[in-house]
């Protein structure tokens, strides 16, 4: 029996080629006659084109356009800096994104089903207010100052705490390193660092779990002066960056201030003693990476530029030399309640069991194909099942 085939334009070949990021090696091998195709000499059957755009993470009908869409992002961009356009989003960023937003929109219902009051902290500032009172209302709000993280043995404890303060407030916290749970499909930090998603009713932040765990504080930090002021957006900031952008300079700001107030760095700092020796004991008591002390030991002027990116790349490789390499992924569970998030995942389980979400989509949402997974995952976000 003949097959179906369809006649597919060689340049959108190289557009969604070009856009999975995948290296051309990857096409030739999967798809021996790729080249064939693209020469027009033969063309793919429908099934072939159906694992070509599974293969390049696009939907089968963009093939069939005279010109390639543009990916747009859904939320605002604020990546870009130096006044460098913004960078294309990849197939990745981009299904993280829209995954997220699925999420939050099923949370949105779920808390007006369940007479959820909007959270009146989202869009109580703005970048007009000072760094310090915004960054102290965040910390009252969470109730993450210093007396609250001495019950955290390290700064790797404080995160995790920090994590449980933030989805105890009311917003949707997910972690992850990869879209959904595919991990043939990782995300980059280079590309992005995390998220925010403004809402009253849902608001969420995503971290690229595969940045450092110094850097995912900052993220974090840094996305709940997003939620603050009520502006969804896509970052990269980082503690060693200075953004353009007056949003996210201040929100970098802010978030700086949060972890480590900078009057109580002031009053803690010794300069008289060994730098390194210092920025250590001060990580301890802040609870925070000594990246994080570094930079705030530049913001106080206490050290000039050249000598905080010096000892930062220094502190950086050390902390990297650090981490073992080669280790398990731990339990599927409790990293898949971590990647949706324990708030939504509770709610989400709790709905299912009630008989107001079907168990297709919920199990869709979790990113399971098995009931008992399902099942598993209620009991690690303290479903009784």
């Amino acid at each position: 029996m003949q097959q179906n085939r369809v006649h597919i334009a060689a340049h959108m070949l190289d557009w969604a080629r070009e856009r999975s990021g995948r290296p051309d090696s990857f096409f030739t091998r999967k798809f021996p006659k790729y080249d064939a195709w693209h020469r027009g000499e033969v063309f793919p059957t429908l099934k072939q084109m159906e694992n070509f755009a599974k293969a390049t993470y696009t939907p089968i009908g963009y093939f069939f356009l005279s010109t390639p869409p543009e990916d747009k992002l859904p939320i605002p961009d604020f990546r870009a800096m130096g006044g460098e356009l913004p960078r294309k989003p990849s197939p990745n960023l981009l299904d993280m994104i829209y995954i997220c937003l699925q999420r939050q929109g099923w949370y949105q219902d779920y808390a007006q089903r369940m007479d959820e009051s909007p959270r009146t902290f989202v869009g109580s500032a703005s970048i007009s207010d000072s760094v310090e009172s915004v960054a102290k209302n965040i910390r009252d709000a969470l109730n993450f100052d210093l007396n609250a993280r001495l019950n955290c043995l390290t700064w790797t404890d404080a995160l995790g705490f920090f994590v449980e303060q933030t989805e105890d407030l009311g917003i949707l916290v997910m972690r992850s390193g990869v879209v959904g749970n595919n991990t043939h499909r990782p995300l980059n930090p280079q590309e992005f660092r995390g998220f925010a998603l403004a809402d009253s009713f849902a608001p969420l932040i995503f971290i690229n779990s595969r940045d450092t765990k110094a850097a995912q504080m900052f993220t974090l930090a840094h996305e709940l002066a997003h939620i603050w002021i009520n502006q969804s957006a896509l970052s990269d900031a980082g503690i060693r960056t200075f953004p353009d952008q007056k949003v996210e300079a201040w929100c970098n700001q802010v978030a700086a201030e949060l972890l480590v107030p900078m009057h109580i760095l002031n009053a803690e700092f010794s300069p008289e003693k060994d730098m390194m020796t210092e920025v250590q004991r001060l990580a301890r008591f802040f609870k925070v990476s000594t990246l994080v002390i570094l930079r705030r030991i530049f913001d106080s002027g206490k050290i000039t530029k050249i000598a905080f990116h010096e000892a930062y790349d220094r502190e950086l490789e050390r902390l990297l030399s650090k981490i073992q390499t080669g280790r398990g992924g731990g339990d599927f569970y409790l990293t898949q309640a971590a990647r949706v998030g324990k708030r939504f995942a509770h709610a989400l389980v709790v709905s299912t069991l009630e008989g107001h979400t079907l168990y297709r989509d919920a199990m869709q949402m979790l990113g399971v194909k098995r009931v008992e997974a399902f099942n598993e995952i209620g009991r690690n976000v303290g479903v009784n099942i």
